[in-house]
């Protein structure tokens, strides 16, 4: 799940972390009123989407007087903001914050992730803020500095103290980087984030230390232990297909292809996905029903699936254990028939009362192709698709 810039800044805020002033605003009107409240001669009007390089593509801009606010509000509320991290159909600007213009010096970049190898919180940082990690992570290796926390420990006075010295800040600053160095690592374990990152932290020129962006992404898994950062999700950033799966339990995920996958475990899935690649198909989605699939949940993930109007072949992948073939068949069955399914249907399925689901496939009169293997199945789908 992720949140806006200026969501992420409160959370920030909480946990003692120096960011600007600013105030989110949904309309130009909005926006103008807050430059008032904040006063001051330079102000920052940023899109509120979510994704990065919103400067890039238009979406942030200064502001030297409320007429110049007026102006970029109006330019930038509703527009659709391209960037590297939307796609070429961008994302529609929906919400706007109104900052306080910073005395910026120095442009850092720090960052909290977990690493899966060493299972551990690392902190990322570089002398390279305001750029693509990305970049500098290929381009100037040698810039980019880590270290992995002890999670019975915390991030230390020494570590975050030797780290903000190697990206740059100065001896006078290094306690206010410390502070919020720590803050930022509290805040990204006690919100079960599984990224937090300030691109750019800045250094201003009385020496503060301050959170100039704030990104995060938290773990869905634990999501119900954090019910004040559920309430910060926005379902309009969100693709309305994954939003409705979401309510029945179906994990998806839309894609570029045109051959609809609906399969039970997600390595399953990933692994029916490549096949069809291999077999020169694209895959439409990733649809994991999961173990407990019933003939309910099936009906809706077909409907989900056949709200893509490019969608030209379904493959269902069942390997029966948990979940039984017969269980499938007859979700099949009654999802084809409410949703008079116009689109060529390939079924394999293993396993558990497998001879069962297969007789009640064949005897329901449904125009459904049979396979027995991952390959026979992916020829069959990506031949139905190309003759479709």
């Amino acid at each position: 799940m992720k949140i806006h810039e200026y969501q992420g800044k409160e959370i920030l805020r909480k946990y003692g972390v120096t960011v600007p002033r600013g105030i989110p605003c949904n309309s130009v009107d909005e926006a103008v009123k807050a430059a008032e409240t904040l006063g001051g001669p330079v102000w920052v009007v940023k899109a509120q989407i979510h994704a990065g390089g919103r400067g890039k593509g238009g979406g942030v801009k200064v502001a030297k007087s409320l007429e110049q606010v007026r102006e970029y509000a109006t330019a930038i509320l509703g527009m659709q903001l391209v960037t590297h991290q939307t796609g070429p159909e961008g994302q529609k600007v929906r919400r706007l914050l109104i900052e306080e213009g910073a005395d910026i010096q120095k442009e850092l970049y720090v960052s909290l992730v977990t690493d899966r190898v060493t299972q551990r919180v690392v902190l990322m940082a570089s002398s390279e803020g305001g750029m693509d990690i990305e970049e500098v992570a290929e381009s100037h290796p040698e810039l980019l500095h880590h270290v992995a926390i002890d999670p019975s420990v915390g991030l230390t006075d020494a570590e975050a103290d030797a780290i903000s010295a190697k990206i740059g800040v100065p001896p006078a600053s290094i306690v206010d980087a410390r502070t919020q160095l720590q803050g930022l690592y509290k805040a990204y374990w006690e919100t079960d984030a599984s990224l937090a990152e300030i691109n750019p932290l800045i250094l201003t020129g009385s020496g503060k230390v301050i959170a100039l962006d704030a990104k995060f992404n938290f773990d869905a898994n634990a999501l119900y232990r954090q019910p004040e950062i559920v309430a910060f999700r926005d379902l309009d950033e969100e693709d309305p297909a994954e939003v409705e799966a979401s309510k029945f339990d179906l994990a998806y995920i839309s894609l570029d292809g045109d051959i609809g996958c609906l399969v039970n475990g997600a390595g399953l899935a990933m692994a029916t996905m490549d096949t069809i690649k291999l077999f020169g198909g694209e895959p439409a989605n990733f649809l994991d029903v999961g173990g407990g699939a019933t003939a309910e949940k099936v009906t809706e993930a077909f409907k989900i699936m056949l709200k893509n109007p490019g969608l030209k072949a379904i493959l269902v992948n069942i390997f029966g254990g948990i979940m039984k073939c017969d269980v499938i068949a007859e979700g099949v069955i009654v999802a084809s028939k409410a949703v008079s399914l116009k689109v060529p249907l390939v079924v394999r399925m293993k396993g558990t009362n497998e001879d069962l689901g297969k007789k009640m496939l064949a005897e329901s009169g449904l125009p459904i192709i049979a396979a027995d293997t991952m390959e026979d199945a992916a020829r069959q789908v990506v031949a139905a698709a190309k003759a479709h």
